[in-house]
């Protein structure tokens, strides 16, 4: 066996075998692959082999399109064959809310560039005469998904790396690593050790107990999955397509003469939480009829040969899941040298080419060509490191695997664990808590005698009217909202301002106390983080990020910093409560509560000051997300619900009014702000999202500039437009809608949502920067309904100073 190697593989399944092709495809040969049994012999060996594309992401769907137009010709190339047929999917519905989804699913298609149509309950049978239409009240069809057989494609890839220069060892056990710092040096095997300057954890269901043998925080779950093969069935189409009935919580495949028939059960059963044998090569567990028998019951139902069917085997292999049901891929920010391709939520047939591809990408040019943030190690937060956690979540995503989708849906379980000082004192008032990043957030806020609950809708929702009244109180009063879930880091040290003016677009060099709004590039000036830099004093930085970004920022940050302890980081997160003073009568509020000048002169825009608010000193920020004039106020801990009390009892002759996470997304449409994961990505640079004048490109050097500089004067290629949606009904924008122009599809929307003030749907989408010349003959479908959309010159839809409707 080799001694060294670029890079070392670990797991030979679909995603491992793919990584492999995929380097070797772009022109890396010095790549090793370590499996511990045979290729395919963990979880890809029994996967049933089904391969849709759509996803509600843009880029996860391009993803799993690449892999479709992988698997279409990769037999030709290897000489394996792989299985694959492009048979398409038929989705049935059988309620009016898994209508909806599905014409969600058609409108999405559209922007995706992926065909996707509505058929009748007889078109779906004349595809597959098997089913009952019983309960079917429509059906979709995606002509260009299909199934593929898992060992051969993965067999295919493996061929095509090897005939490029990979190097294969089966029955391979890693045994350990060595280390250098926070770099990996060698993969230790039972067969010998192998130097190496990159390692990729492709483990699988392996991926939890390899990641701490790296010191990697991996959250997957093994679960238990069981589906069925029959024996031949007589009257099966030649052609038939694969088949999603979600309602019943079942899929099928067509299997020789036979069918494959499996599902998601609401109680699936984890498995090996503790971590996976790893002698558990190739094999399944005892198959538990009694708990496939919610699957089976309904099967029956939809498919009555199933009845009379010989039934060849019930499988039970075990497959990674994840606690937010996305696959778990990217560079370990635990290590400088380490990579994860795992947790694939039983989409890995369908992912594997496509997530090949990626993480190639990823190891040789530092970056996907894709952004795929949903996938990205870096979104999990410091509960994720709690098994306990993430076995409690994951059950609940795998029973929601084929539920309906629904808008603003929040997860009931492991709630509660990250909770600002404020929590029950909202709480009482009447808050409905959403979460995020662990943390609980205040949704909106009850009025007494409503039921302070979501109830979940594809229409308008049950906190429309209210969250419009805490959107009115911000234009008119003064609101308080409870932002304490703010990632909150420290920078310091005697470089810390050379470091921090280094990496950020805008320029920092301002006295202390100053507020600078900024953005994170990389090298190609596209956006990497979105942040506030506050100068606490000369050598000192304190940086606001938001609530899901704290370690994707800080991983960001902390790659660039010198390595000589010039420059410290501090996470200071859970050091501090954050209460968000906004409104015009914010002003009026604070000098109740403080003897400090906080006038317009002594207290401007864009300034940092430490004020007394009642018996707490707090540092407070005067900057708004929401274009009002506002105050963040950061309280040490203790100190919080000292703060609000005074803040509340003071603003009662001010019509004070309590508000939450979904009125401050209204209020910030109106004003035209983005939102990083949105609007702000790796796709785009500031001049396409409109931020140019947050670039300072006078200063000498700084990360991302002279890419910069070429687009300024070239033109950007995209423009971050703001429409209106042509009538005064709220219409529920879920994201990825097309936006088109004389039919045409020019962009998709990257958020939306009702602006109560100008009394109209706002959405946000780029589109080519030449057909943003007009402001009519836009259109927006949304759940295949068509609206005409107006553009508008300002993004900002709102003026709060001069009180107009900028439209």
């Amino acid at each position: 066996m080799r001694d060294s190697a670029q890079v070392v593989i670990i797991g030979g399944g679909i995603i491992g075998c793919s990584t492999a092709y995929h380097l070797t495809k772009m022109g890396w040969k010095d790549v090793v692959l370590v499996e511990k049994g045979e290729l395919t012999s963990g979880s890809t060996w029994h996967a049933a082999g089904l391969v849709g594309q759509l996803r509600s992401e843009r880029n996860l769907t391009r993803m799993l399109q690449y892999s479709v137009s992988l698997y279409e010709q990769l037999e030709k190339e290897t000489g394996l064959n792989t299985g694959w047929k492009r048979c398409g999917c038929l989705h049935l519905a059988g309620t009016k809310e898994r209508m909806y989804e599905l014409k969600m699913g058609v409108t999405i298609a559209r922007s995706f560039g992926l065909e996707m149509n509505i058929i009748t309950p007889n078109e779906a049978y004349d595809l597959c005469p098997i089913i009952s239409l019983d309960d079917v009240i429509g059906a979709a069809f995606i002509p260009s998904d299909g199934q593929a057989d898992p060992a051969g494609i993965t067999q295919a890839m493996a061929k095509g790396a090897r005939n490029r220069g990979a190097n294969i060892y089966r029955n391979t056990l890693v045994t350990g690593f060595e280390f250098n710092g926070k770099r990996l040096t060698a993969v230790k095997t039972d067969k010998g050790d192998i130097q190496c300057e990159i390692v990729v954890n492709c483990t699988g269901m392996w991926g939890y107990q390899v990641g701490r043998m790296l010191g990697v925080n991996i959250p997957l779950v093994p679960f238990q999955h069981q589906f069925l093969v029959t024996d031949s069935i007589k009257g099966l189409p030649p052609d038939m397509p694969t088949m999603r009935d979600k309602d019943n919580l079942l899929y099928y495949k067509k299997e020789v003469d036979g069918i494959v028939m499996g599902g998601y059960e609401p109680n699936g059963i984890p498995w090996a939480v503790d971590g996976v044998p790893n002698d558990f090569t190739s094999q399944l567990l005892e198959p538990d009829f009694d708990h496939f028998q919610s699957l089976s019951d309904p099967a029956m139902k939809r498919t009555p040969c199933l009845k009379t069917a010989g039934i060849v085997k019930l499988f039970n292999g075990p497959e990674a899941f994840t606690p937010d049901g996305n696959a778990i891929m990217g560079p370990a920010p635990e290590l400088d040298n380490c990579f994860v391709a795992v947790g694939f939520n039983a989409f890995g047939i369908a992912a594997g080419g496509g997530a090949g591809r990626m993480m190639a990408e990823w190891i040789i040019e530092g970056e996907p060509s894709l952004d795929i943030w949903p996938l990205d190690i870096r979104r999990f937060g410091p509960h994720h490191r709690n098994r306990s956690f993430n076995v409690e979540r994951t059950r609940e995503i795998y029973g929601k695997h084929y539920t309906i989708h629904w808008p603003y849906e929040e997860h009931d379980s492991a709630r509660g664990i990250r909770r600002s000082p404020l929590y029950s004192l909202l709480k009482e008032k009447g808050a409905v808590y959403g979460s995020k990043y662990g943390w609980e957030r205040a949704n909106w806020f009850a009025p007494e005698g409503i039921e302070p609950k979501d109830e979940l809708t594809f229409e308008v929702p049950n906190w429309f009217e209210h969250v419009g009244n805490e959107h009115r109180a911000a234009r008119e009063s003064v609101i308080l909202i409870d932002q304490s879930s703010f990632c909150k880091f420290e920078i310091e040290g005697p470089e810390a301002f050379e470091f921090l003016n280094r990496l950020a677009a805008n320029n920092i060099d301002k006295p202390v106390g100053s507020i600078t709004y900024t953005q994170l590039c990389n090298a190609r000036g596209t956006i990497e983080s979105d942040i506030t830099v506050t100068r606490l004093a000369e050598d000192k930085f304190f940086l606001v990020t938001g609530t899901a970004l704290g370690l994707h920022d800080a991983e960001w940050i902390k790659k660039h910093m010198p390595k000589d302890g010039s420059v410290v980081f501090k996470d200071v997160t859970s050091a501090l409560a954050v209460i968000n003073v906004i409104g015009p009568n914010s002003r009026k509020l604070l000098e109740k509560v403080t003897c400090d000048d906080i006038g317009n002169e002594e207290f401007m825009f864009g300034k940092c000051k430490t004020l007394s608010v009642g018996c707490a000193s707090v540092t407070a920020l005067r900057v708004t997300y929401v274009g009002e004039l506002g105050y963040e106020l950061y309280i040490p801990i203790e100190f919080a619900c000292h703060v609000y009390e005074t803040l509340w009892e003071a603003g009662q002759d001010l019509d004070i009014v309590n508000a939450g996470y979904r009125a401050i997304n209204s209020l910030h449409f109106e004003k035209g702000y983005g939102l990083w994961g949105a609007e702000l990505t790796p796709e785009y640079t500031l001049f396409d999202a409109g931020l140019g004048f947050y670039v300072d490109l006078n200063k000498d050097d700084f990360l991302g500039r002279e890419a910069l500089i070429n687009i300024k004067e070239k033109r950007p290629v995209w423009k971050l437009c703001t429409f209106t949606i042509d009538t005064d009904q709220p219409i529920m924008i879920r994201g990825s809608e097309p936006i088109m122009h004389n039919g045409k599809v020019i962009g998709i929307t990257t958020s939306g949502g009702y602006g109560y003030t100008v009394g109209k749907t706002i959405v946000y989408s780029y589109i080519p920067f030449e057909d943003a010349k007009y402001t009519q003959d836009y259109e927006i479908e949304v759940y295949m309904e068509v609206y005409s959309i107006t553009r508008h010159e300002n993004r900002a839809l709102y003026d709060p100073e001069r009180k107009k409707i900028l439209m």
